[in-house]
């Protein structure tokens, strides 16, 4: 499984982004996905997840409210729709593919990318 980010930049506060993330592969066994920021010095946490079909998402606290994470299967396709963005969710991007075969468990991850919000 490959996976790629697009649709980040530079927003104002009060501004909106969609992150895209493209999954290329083994696509049929991808179970869940996600989305996980990392700023400068800090570790990397979750943002956002969506089970395979969809049907149930969770978010962090910190963006319950502002962003959607959403996600097209016949496209492959995971998208995360942040609104009302501040200085703070600055960081980088990540998607996050999880495969589940059998007894095994295998994670992916895309390249990222930069979301920067200026005050």
């Amino acid at each position: 499984v490959q996976l790629v980010e697009s649709g980040g930049g530079l927003v104002q506060t009060g501004g909106s982004l969609t992150l895209s993330c493209a999954a290329s592969g083994t696509t049929f066994s991808i179970n869940a996905m996600g989305w996980y920021r990392q700023a400068p010095g800090k570790q990397r946490e979750l943002v956002a997840l969506i089970t395979s079909g969809g049907g149930s998402t969770n978010y962090a606290d910190s963006v319950q409210g502002r962003f959607t994470i959403s996600r097209d299967n016949a496209k492959n396709t995971m998208y995360l729709q942040m609104n009302s963005l501040k200085p703070e969710d600055t960081a980088v991007y990540y998607c996050k593919a999880r495969v589940v075969m059998t007894a095994s468990v295998w994670d992916y991850w895309g390249q990222g990318t930069q979301v920067t919000v200026s005050s």
